[in-house]
């Protein structure tokens, strides 16, 4: 499948040495026990500067502030409430049934 190369990023993977000095998104997911797109929520949330087109790695002091990250709820869905719908002005809602007179 085309797409195959690129799903292991999406996925945890266990590190070589648990206690690593640097680890990448995949493998910090796999010792924090969550997603990898968690992870990336979390450190989005903790402000650390990303660069684009490279690869995202974490130290010890970044894994330990991810941790505690996970106390603080993320902001998730929409930034803003969404709107109540209007109603179209030429509708008209139904009127009661009239009784039949016999």
């Amino acid at each position: 499948m085309p797409g195959d190369k690129y799903e292991k990023y999406g996925r945890p993977t266990e590190p070589a040495d648990l206690d690593a000095d640097i680890m990448t998104v995949q493998e910090t997911a796999y010792v924090l026990k969550c997603s990898v797109p968690t992870v990336h929520r979390r450190l989005d949330a903790l402000g650390l500067k990303k660069k684009p087109g490279r690869r995202v790695v974490t130290n010890k002091a970044i894994r330990a502030a991810l941790l505690d990250a996970s106390d603080v709820p993320a902001v998730q869905g929409r930034a803003k409430p969404a709107k109540p719908r209007k109603r179209v002005a030429g509708r008209k809602p139904l009127a009661a049934p009239r009784a039949i007179a016999a």
